[in-house]
């Protein structure tokens, strides 16, 4: 799977743009972007690795998240694919999910059951939608008061941290060779095209 096709995936799944889809694609890196060390420890980067491994769990036909090093791809794609704001959103992110699982459960994110990640991450996913559907509807009034206006630029608005972590996991997972060969079907080689393949409800979609 090309890095097009993956973030043309990821944008499904998600309902909206992909953050930081275009330094991602053309291979540039936007200004005012820090090095990996500044944005994590190796501390953080394992706490996204049990984050990204609640949103996508080992089962019986391919392994999880953690198992393909998403937290390590999280870091590199918000050193090298975020803007500062976005960097500092994100980083910002890891503490304050951690404070709502505080306050659900009394206890730091790594500290909590299976189900309890689970828990919270569907709370906090409820959460980035609705902050999301707010967002879309502020710049979309924004941008109809000033239709019309050759120079205009939009605001800029933030982005809701899960949804970055959230975007980030699908991505990372599905560009792994892990995601790309347990978790879809892959050929390393195709042969020839076959413009109509039957489905059975159940398959897996496919890497190539």
């Amino acid at each position: 799977m090309n890095r097009r096709d993956a973030i043309g995936r990821v944008a499904i799944l998600m309902g909206g743009a992909v953050i930081g889809a275009e330094f991602f694609l053309s291979g540039c890196k936007p200004s005012g972007a820090k090095s990996v060390d500044d944005l994590f420890t190796e501390d953080n980067t394992a706490f996204l690795n049990e984050v990204a491994d609640t949103i996508l769990p080992d089962t019986k036909a391919s392994p999880g998240a953690k198992a393909a090093n998403v937290g390590s791809f999280m870091a590199i794609m918000v050193r090298d694919c975020y803007t500062p704001a976005d960097q500092k959103t994100f980083v910002e992110g890891i503490g304050k999910l951690n404070d709502a699982a505080n306050k659900k459960s009394g206890s730091k994110f790594v500290d909590l059951t299976p189900q309890q990640r689970t828990d919270l991450l569907v709370d906090l996913d409820k959460e980035q939608k609705a902050f999301s559907a707010d967002r879309d509807k502020q710049l979309a009034a924004d941008a109809a008061k000033h239709k019309g206006e050759a120079n205009y630029k939009g605001p800029v608005l933030p982005s809701h941290y899960f949804r970055m972590m959230k975007q980030l996991t699908l991505l990372g997972y599905f560009t792994s060779e892990i995601g790309a060969t347990k978790a879809l079907r892959y050929i390393a080689v195709p042969g020839r095209y076959d413009g109509c393949v039957p489905y059975k409800k159940g398959d897996k979609a496919w890497a190539t």
